[in-house]
């Protein structure tokens, strides 16, 4: 014998009933059956919905019972062959005609009771197993309806009524021994000794089903949902996760008391005191082999699943009322039984003098009232706190056996939490070593069940979530470089990149799987408008945990949004120097709030694009070196103009060759302004510990006065022209000194400097050509012979590059 139960969607309309059909013929084959069956798909809470609505004395509710009474008709007329159909549609008519005279009652007297509430929800099971009996006959499958208040007896707590099971027991097997057929049984539903209907509570049908197949010790029982088993976490908030092969009892228990919704405990323990095993399978993909809960503890994997709970509150007891442990604990559990408030989670001090205790937010202030009157002398005399209440919190836990006897698991656990700047606000371990819990911050739910299912499941590759704000040349440049390193990443870094978020000045879109990198140009006119605060609160909603947030613009608007970012726990990589090159304020800033948010802002490649500049001079600094003198070229394109000048070129042709080849700036004025090169000499400053303000740099443009105020970028050259014997002049006497040209950047005793200088052959700047960056570090430790960084200072790939390398670091941290 074995024992299957169908609800839910399996059960919500014809075509799925269809399918259970199916799977019921193909069992019968092989094996005696007996099914038990919840009510059709949303039948019950529609039930009580209409229950509500007549205490209220709201006549809508005639309108709602009409509506469901025409749904078991149609689900009759679509089951039953029209020459049967009469006595299934007199028993569904005379059903709701009782339901009519009942619902007058309520309507009348406004009252509904616990025993009322009862007795209507019944009503869902017992027409619907009574139809899918009378179904299943007509399809060759001889059936008995059997009305599990016939034989299932309990208390009369209604709502959530105990069960007799010697009484239950002895009947159960009474009525199989006499009547021949398969057993179609109303789940959820059970009767007094004196024959008032009763209901067995939260999944009150997985539980009818363990009652039945514990009663008649059945080979096993199956319970037939619409997901393919019990899942190593929520799929709704953890997109990676997946079935569970196999479960003990115990770890089927503890993921079902912390929330997993498969399966409930109650459900389980008729059948583990049996030891039946309990499969749970997916109905509609009846093919996949689901999860099997049976009392062995399979190796392998340290933990389990991770489930939760949200809308935690915690109530803090304290004070030295409670020293005496055994008196004052007493008092408290005592007080909350009273008041039958469920405690999830408690955390006691070894000092004994608070106790942390873990409740649903719906009962906090209950709780709160009812502690404080317990102890209202301690509290009165000082001896003891008000109760505090924390709100706005959840539980995680990871569940397991092998956690017993093998160590690392807690670590793990809050080590991953702690790597996405998770708080953690209580925790509980019991010595069973079976389930590690902790209380966090109810936002951070998300993130923190995504980070411990990479921590335990994935953990082969570290997953970072990157949201891309600039598909420019950069922006698109990083996206191949992603691509092409991927699977390489994976393999030998254990590194998993995927971009969920991309954004131009234009449009924007989000992909929660990731988007395919082998097409870098993945926005269009059918995405969404482009709006930042929009960018970033989505980002928040999709609460990654090792989120990254790269911007690859040089968007004023973009920086000002870094401090929100960081505060939202997400990690920054950007060669945008608007926001390090703003006021030192808003640069401490920023380093404070990622310091205190324990995320990286990482920006390497705010000058001199992928040369290792900021993080040598970090290090530097950090070993205890002093910065005496920096000296710099830092334009890529100012060094290609005044290189390429000492070939005879005129000025202005020069830097007209310069912007065709993409070294300038669409205005090239932006370059030969200065204020870039700037930027950077004030970053390299602030690196290297000195409070520099962007106004006190000195700085000499190479824009000629009458060529500033032009509109058009055409009129600039055309002026340009007539400075080409000024400029011609300056090289041909540098030339006559046996200098060269070239526009640097200096930084000496807190003091910053821009402009052209003429320096000897033997300087090293003197040997730049083409696009390169130079930077001589004169500090402590590299006093005679300064320390020198060059290579590119321009050009997306290099920049991209830098990035990409930043990035990767992130990566790297996590993992550690």
């Amino acid at each position: 014998m074995k024992i299957i139960k169908f609800g839910g969607s399996s059960v919500a309309n014809p075509e799925n009933i269809q399918r259970v059909f199916s799977i019921i013929q193909e069992k019968l084959k092989h094996e005696e059956l007996a099914v038990v069956f919840s009510a059709f798909g949303g039948v019950t809470e529609t039930l009580l919905k209409i229950a509500q609505l007549a205490r209220e004395g709201d006549e809508a509710y005639r309108e709602l019972l009409q509506s469901l009474e025409e749904k078991h008709l149609y689900i009759v007329r679509q089951l039953i062959g029209v020459q049967s159909q009469s006595t299934v549609m007199t028993f569904v008519k005379v059903r709701f005609k009782e339901l009519e005279d009942l619902f007058h009652g309520i309507y009348l007297i406004k009252e509904n009771s616990a025993r009322t509430l009862d007795y209507v929800a019944s009503f869902g099971e017992r027409l619907a197993a009574f139809i899918l009996a009378e179904s299943m006959n007509g399809q060759g499958m001889k059936s008995q309806f059997l009305d599990a208040r016939d034989v299932i007896r309990t208390n009369d707590r209604f709502g959530q009524a105990k069960v007799d099971f010697e009484v239950t027991n002895a009947a159960i097997k009474d009525f199989f021994a006499n009547h021949e057929g398969i057993k179609v049984i109303t789940g959820f539903i059970a009767s007094t000794a004196k024959g008032e209907t009763t209901t067995l509570g939260r999944s009150g049908s997985d539980y009818t089903a363990a009652i039945f197949a514990a009663a008649l010790d059945a080979e096993h029982l199956e319970i037939w949902t619409d997901v393919s088993g019990v899942l190593t976490a929520d799929p709704k908030l953890v997109y990676t996760s997946f079935t569970i092969p196999q479960l003990s009892y115990n770890e089927a228990m503890e993921l079902s008391h912390f929330g997993a919704k498969v399966i409930f405990p109650a459900t389980m323990q008729p059948a583990m005191r049996r030891s039946i095993p309990i499969y749970i399978k997916n109905t509609f993909e009846p093919e996949n082999a689901g999860t099997l809960i049976n009392g062995e503890v399979s190796p392998g994997a340290l933990i389990k699943g991770i489930s939760s709970i949200s809308n935690i509150s915690i109530v803090t007891v304290q004070g030295s009322g409670l020293l005496d442990s055994v008196v004052g604990t007493s008092r408290v559990f005592k007080a909350l039984a009273e008041a039958q408030i469920n405690i999830l989670l408690i955390s006691q001090a070894s000092s004994e003098h608070s106790i942390c205790l873990a409740i649903k937010t719906k009962e906090a202030f209950l709780a709160k009232e009812v502690v404080e009157r317990e102890f209202f002398y301690e509290i009165k005399s000082g001896e003891m706190d008000e109760v505090s209440l924390l709100h706005d919190l959840a539980t995680v836990a990871v569940v397991g056996e092998n956690m017993k006897q093998n160590p690392g698991a807690s670590g793990r656990m809050f080590r991953a939490l702690g790597r996405n700047n998770i708080n953690v606000a209580a925790i509980a371990q019991g010595s069973s070593e079976l389930n590690i819990s902790a209380v966090i911050p109810q936002p951070d739910l998300q993130k923190a069940l995504n980070a411990l299912h990479e921590a335990f499941f994935l953990s082969e590759n570290k997953v970072l979530h990157v949201f891309l704000v600039g598909v420019g040349l950069i922006g698109q440049a990083l996206i191949k470089m992603i691509a092409n390193q991927q699977q390489k990443l994976r393999g030998e870094n254990e590194l998993d990149i995927q971009i969920h978020g991309l954004a131009n000045s234009r449009y924007m879109a989000f992909h929660e799987d990731g988007f395919d990198l082998s097409n870098p140009n993945q926005l269009s006119e059918s995405d969404q408008k482009t709006d930042l605060n929009k960018f970033i609160q989505t980002m928040e909603e999709m609460n990654f945990s090792n989120s990254v947030f790269v911007d690859c613009t040089a968007s004023q608007d973009v920086a000002e949004l870094y401090a929100k970012i960081l505060e939202a726990k997400v990690a920054i990589v950007t060669p945008n120097k608007k926001a390090n090159s703003g006021s030192m304020e808003q640069y401490k800033n920023l380093k404070r709030i990622a310091k205190k948010r324990g995320v990286k802002f990482l920006y390497e490649t705010n000058v001199a694009a992928g040369l290792p500049v900021i993080n040598t001079l970090q290090d530097l600094m950090l070993s205890g070196d002093r910065v005496i003198r920096i000296e710099a070229v830092l334009s890529g394109s100012m060094n290609y103009i005044f290189s390429e000048l000492e070939k005879g070129d005129p000025f202005s042709e020069v830097v007209k060759k310069a912007k065709d080849l993409g070294f300038t700036e669409p205005d090239p004025r932006d370059d030969l302004s200065g204020m870039d090169v700037a930027r950077k000499i004030l970053i390299l400053g602030r690196e290297a510990e000195q409070e520099i303000e962007f106004d006190s740099i000195e700085v000499q443009s190479m824009v000629p006065e009458d060529c500033q105020s032009l509109g058009t970028v055409p009129e600039f050259f055309e002026k340009l022209k007539t400075h080409d014997p000024d400029f011609a002049k300056l090289l041909t006497d540098a030339e006559a000194r046996g200098e060269k040209l070239r526009f640097m950047a200096t930084l000496e005793n807190g003091k910053a400097k821009v402009g052209l200088n003429a320096l000897p052959l033997e300087h090293p700047f003197s040997g730049l050509s083409g696009s390169d960056n130079m930077i001589l570090l004169t500090t402590d430790r590299y006093l005679d012979r300064p320390m020198i960084i060059r290579g590119p200072g321009a050009g997306a790939d290099v920049t991209a590059a830098g990035v990409f390398a930043d990035v990767i670091r992130i990566g790297n941290y996590t993992r550690e």
